[in-house]
């Protein structure tokens, strides 16, 4: 959880608006006296979780209310999330409109990356915070200002811990892992792999190279999650990518459905 994992205080910078992280009614307080009882902890964490969670509804109100289709893209650190980003943005930008929020802690490279793609991005740097939250999504989706009937993809910082616990908003989480980081991740990461909807197996052109078994990864992560979906892929190669962007389209013309159903209501 945030009060634990040591996030930093009032580091957020996000493209297009200033934004004081430290001074919000949301922030990532961690200047309380250190009390370790366990009572304590708990109820410091349950706090943070319900604020956020306040500003994830409003969020998803946002995006269900103008057909945006928002995923959470999360994994650990080289797992070739962003590659894997910009591939789909240049499949689809003819398609749909798009747009991305880019999490790092530093640096705009990725963000850069996705603006080559010919797509528009707002980065997010979040200094020592090791995720994006519901607030700071909120606050780069109004410089963004995606548009309606689009895609969203927020590209969330790399860590397959406390991204898990913090609902943005999104419609789905989307888990990629690379076949180079063993097959047992989803065992030792339960969380993010139970919160995650789809679990995208990447760099499956490294296969033969790699004493990596299939087959057992996917059966731990069903042990985890029972529901979750997987498609296996390459991103650099184009193998099973065509499967990743039926899904795409098929969860945009399901969010657009919701957006019908809730405007009759």
């Amino acid at each position: 959880m945030c009060t634990t994992c040591g996030c930093g205080n009032g580091e957020t910078l996000i493209e297009g608006h200033m934004h004081d992280h430290a001074r919000d009614h949301h922030h990532h307080t961690h200047g309380h006296t250190h009390d370790h009882a366990s009572g304590r902890m708990v109820q410091v964490e349950q706090d943070i979780l319900a604020i956020n969670d306040r500003y994830a509804e409003s969020n998803r109100s946002y995006f269900v209310d103008n057909s945006i289709l928002t995923l959470n893209l999360v994994s650990s650190p080289g797992s070739g999330k962003t590659t894997l980003l910009t591939s789909t943005l240049s499949a689809l930008k003819d398609e749909f409109p798009l747009s991305v929020i880019e999490g790092d802690q530093q640096t705009s490279q990725d963000a850069e990356r996705i603006r080559a793609t010919g797509v528009k991005a707002v980065q997010i740097n979040t200094g020592k915070g090791c995720h994006l939250d519901a607030h700071m999504v909120g606050h780069a989706v109004q410089t963004l200002a995606p548009e309606e009937d689009s895609m969203l993809f927020i590209e969330n910082v790399g860590n397959l811990v406390c991204p898990a616990a913090f609902d943005l908003g999104e419609a789905h989480k989307v888990v990629i892992l690379s076949v180079t980081e063993g097959e047992d991740k989803p065992l030792k990461y339960p969380d993010m792999f139970h919160a995650a909807d789809l679990m995208l197996l990447n760099k499956t052109d490294l296969l033969p190279y790699l004493d990596f078994d299939v087959d057992l990864c996917i059966g731990y992560a069903r042990r985890v999650n029972p529901d979750i979906k997987v498609l296996q892929l390459s991103a650099t190669k184009g193998d099973g990518m065509d499967a990743w962007m039926s899904w795409l389209r098929d969860e945009h013309q399901l969010q657009s459905g919701q957006e019908t159903v809730v405007a009759q209501g």
